[in-house]
């Protein structure tokens, strides 16, 4: 009898650890989004497909066998969104990743007396700070500037007399790249209705990359930071001056995820 069990080489286990951790990996992924839904969805079809073979159903069989085919086609441009992010985790690898600057102490003291004032008058903004993944589409589309860090500046550009106030403004290692920049909005059907449209944006954008915005309300004056797709509480002067410190200044350092919880 033993000598009909087939044999097991340590590339058979390499291989099965490897199919497991792309598993695992694939769910740690879309745990907690939209795409579980899909995935019930797509495995809710396919035992319907073999049940309609079984019971014989041949044109509802036709049907699904002719749909999950293109199964693969139907995966990819229903995941686009988390198979771009995926991706782009994997070109984060140390092997590959870039080092982000933002800039000196400074800089930062800089943008932070720009907010505060902008929070302080009550005038919306919406401020993106580019880390690893570029941001180069986004500001070709807007108005280029390249200039100097500097709270005036910013004030100056979000004024609503200002012929480029409505948009984003990026900043890429340490400079103010562009102002005017139109973002993605996110679909998240979650969100509060009154949510904002700079607000939603600065979701959008954080759920296709690691940048951070930082998001000033136009109604109540409320600062509020956006990381992956999440939405700060929101925060006073050294509350957000805290962020930016442990973001850019302190580098090598993790984010703390406190600061990033939903809320009203």
């Amino acid at each position: 009898m033993l000598h009909l069990l087939p044999t097991v080489h340590w590339y058979d286990a390499l291989d099965i650890l490897i199919v497991a951790f792309i598993i695992y990996k694939i769910i740690d992924l879309i745990k907690g989004t939209r795409a579980v839904q899909m995935v019930v969805g797509l495995v809710v079809l396919f035992v319907v497909s073999v049940l309609s073979q079984k019971l014989h159903l041949v044109t509802l069989h036709w049907i699904l066998t002719s749909f999950l085919s293109s199964i693969i086609l139907v995966i990819i441009v229903i995941f686009q969104n988390d198979i771009r992010k995926a991706l782009m985790n994997m070109g984060q690898t140390p092997f590959f990743r870039r080092v982000y600057f933002f800039g000196r102490e400074s800089e930062i003291e800089e943008l932070s007396r720009g907010i505060a004032s902008l929070s302080g008058r009550k005038v919306g903004a919406l401020i993106i700070l580019e880390r690893n993944t570029g941001l180069r589409d986004y500001v070709e589309k807007g108005v280029q500037l390249d200039a100097k860090i500097s709270g005036a500046l910013l004030v100056s550009i979000f004024n609503k007399e200002s012929p480029i106030h409505d948009g984003a403004v990026i900043i890429s290692e340490g400079r103010i790249a562009a102002a005017a920049c139109f973002l993605p909005l996110t679909q998240d059907p979650g969100l509060e209705k009154e949510m904002g449209t700079r607000h939603r944006a600065a979701i959008g954008l954080t759920e296709e990359n690691d940048a951070v915005a930082i998001v000033v309300s136009e109604e109540t004056g409320g600062i509020r930071f956006a990381m992956g797709g999440k939405l700060s509480r929101k925060m006073d002067e050294k509350g957000f001056q805290k962020v930016l410190q442990r973001l850019f200044v302190q580098t090598g350092r993790n984010p703390v995820w406190k600061f990033w919880k939903r809320e009203s």
